[in-house]
């Protein structure tokens, strides 16, 4: 039996209209976040799931909301889904954190599970914490459908954890995940898991 996983990001907040590093800060939609998560919850009356979960973070909670209403789905919260800790970078760019750290910043980008933000989580356990958690959804709607709204950086983490990617390559594998467009992951028990579609936009013309 396998189970179908159909990852979205949260809408775009106010922070990410400017590319800063949101992490565990709680941080408002905007306006368009608000249209990509209406948008979402069209997709899911047009392609009904059995069970939402989502990260506890409220980006993700309401960004998840207008799909549980189309289907009249009480979502589950899963604490585990929330986003890696950026430490020192919350609320920043990466380019000022490179003007203020330069060889701190070129470390990152060479290898950012070796040399994470100062303060941040380790991504290491952050990848194994997103994996075990999609791995208890997937037991827990065994041959189901189920739509799991979290976060940019966890997914790719988490994706490149499941699909044995090296972790250092995240950022080079998954540039980003779009705001609430859809990936499809299906997982067949513990090790069996295949990337069927990725960053599909949940309305023609999105992008």
């Amino acid at each position: 039996m396998s189970t179908t996983l159909l990852l979205a990001r949260h809408g775009q907040t106010v922070w990410h209209a400017e590319n800063r590093y949101a992490g565990v800060s709680d941080v408002a939609l905007t306006d368009e976040g608000r249209a990509q998560a209406a948008a979402l919850g069209r997709w899911a009356a047009a392609h009904p799931v059995d069970a939402i979960w989502t990260s506890p973070v409220s980006r993700a909670v309401i960004t998840a909301q207008p799909a549980c209403e189309a289907l009249g789905l009480t979502p589950y919260r899963e604490p585990d889904l929330r986003e890696c800790d950026f430490g020192v970078v919350e609320g920043r760019t990466l380019a000022e954190f490179e003007a203020e750290d330069p060889g701190a910043a070129e470390a990152f980008r060479a290898d950012p599970v070796a040399h994470p933000f100062p303060g941040a989580e380790d991504p290491v356990e952050a990848a194994a914490r997103g994996a075990a958690a999609l791995r208890r959804i997937a037991a827990a709607h065994p041959s189901g459908r189920v739509l799991v709204v979290a976060h940019n950086t966890l997914f790719r983490l988490v994706l490149c954890e499941l699909l044995r990617i090296p972790l250092r390559d995240y950022r080079r594998v998954f540039p980003r995940l779009r705001n609430a467009a859809v990936t499809e992951l299906r997982v067949t028990g513990d090790d069996s898991h295949a990337l069927l579609s990725l960053n599909v936009p949940c309305e023609q013309g999105d992008s």
